[in-house]
């Protein structure tokens, strides 16, 4: 996710974050909401709401919320670490999940920049929940500062991009091999990733699942436009990303353990790479299990847009087997 910063020791340091929010279709959607703001620190509440829930029969939050509201309450926090404006965006975000979120509750992220580099910034939070010492989980990023944030052109028709210096190629984890043409085709047979209303945060999202192409099933997540984390490019919320990456964890789970059609499985945690920005079309993520044990599992994913060889982020986490 990018952001833009502006010096947070002036009178207007409220008026900023509040345009900043506002300016994030997501955040503006989602209803966050800034409580307290000092250099180099943030808090950022996420009010409960029934469409955030990720298990209507535990009445647990889903995971993915806890991952998008850290990463907009670190990047706040970055930027009211610098003291002159500039565009910055989240090269990874790792979660621990240290107790399950009551669904009818309030979460709040309260996010520290730890340390700036002249190339990257370090930030951590905690997640609580109001009325409860606990902390729900805890959050750790790091920020790459002087990003480009000029709009795209790789999506406008007819457009030809500008000639870049060769790059060595990013291989995408040790997935299964697998082509647009066969996702296309199994897109036919396509159904909700979770039955509607057991899981209304993935319905939030509307994320899809694909039959089996190969080794696990493919997910799909629709591209919408309060999807967008940066309306200056566009891309998509990397905390978006990271909520999809997860369910896509979890459903790989469930779908590769048939015994398990019935429950949920709970995540332990959670590590996103960000490899490059997320187009505002739609997305897919494929999972592979490293490690199937009695009460962890291990799963790696793997999101990519146009072409699976060219990931936008590589996901991996534990999860915890249901009993």
């Amino acid at each position: 996710m990018s952001f833009f910063a502006a010096n947070p020791n002036t009178k207007d340091a409220y008026q900023w974050v509040d345009v900043f929010i506002k300016a994030i279709p997501y955040a503006q959607a989602s209803g966050m909401l800034v409580t307290a703001l000092d250099k180099g620190h943030a808090s950022l509440m996420l009010p409960a709401r029934d469409t955030w829930s990720g298990d209507t029969e535990r009445n647990r939050i889903h995971t993915g919320c806890l991952s998008v509201l850290a990463d907009t309450a670190c990047g706040i926090a970055v930027g009211t670490a610098l003291d002159e404006m500039e565009p910055f965006a989240t090269l990874d975000l790792r979660m621990d999940y240290l107790r399950s979120a009551d669904a009818s509750k309030n979460l709040i992220c309260h996010a520290h920049c730890h340390r700036l580099s002249r190339s990257v910034a370090f930030v951590s939070a905690e997640l609580r929940q109001p009325g409860c010492d606990d902390v729900v989980a805890i959050a750790n990023a790091t920020f790459m500062r002087a990003t480009a944030n000029k709009p795209r052109t790789d999506l406008a028709p007819g457009a030809t991009p500008a000639p870049k210096a060769a790059k060595p190629t990013v291989q995408p984890p040790a997935i299964h091999v697998v082509s647009m043409e066969a996702i296309a085709a199994a897109a036919k047979s396509q159904q909700p990733a979770i039955p509607e209303g057991r899981s209304p945060y993935v319905d939030f999202l509307g994320v899809m699942q694909h039959p089996q192409v190969n080794a696990g099933p493919i997910f799909r997540l629709p591209f919408r436009h309060d999807l967008i984390g940066n309306p200056m490019l566009p891309a998509l919320h990397g905390g978006v990303l990271a909520g999809f990456a997860e369910t896509a964890m979890i459903m790989h789970v469930v779908a590769t353990n048939p015994h398990l059609e019935k429950a949920i499985p709970k995540a332990i945690d959670f590590a996103i790479d960000y490899q490059r920005s997320a187009k505002p079309v739609d997305t897919y993520a494929q999972g592979i299990t490293v490690r199937q044990g009695n009460r962890v599992s291990l799963v790696q994913v793997n999101v990519w847009q146009d072409d699976p060889s060219r990931p936008v982020a590589s996901t991996r986490g534990h999860i915890l087997m249901p009993q």
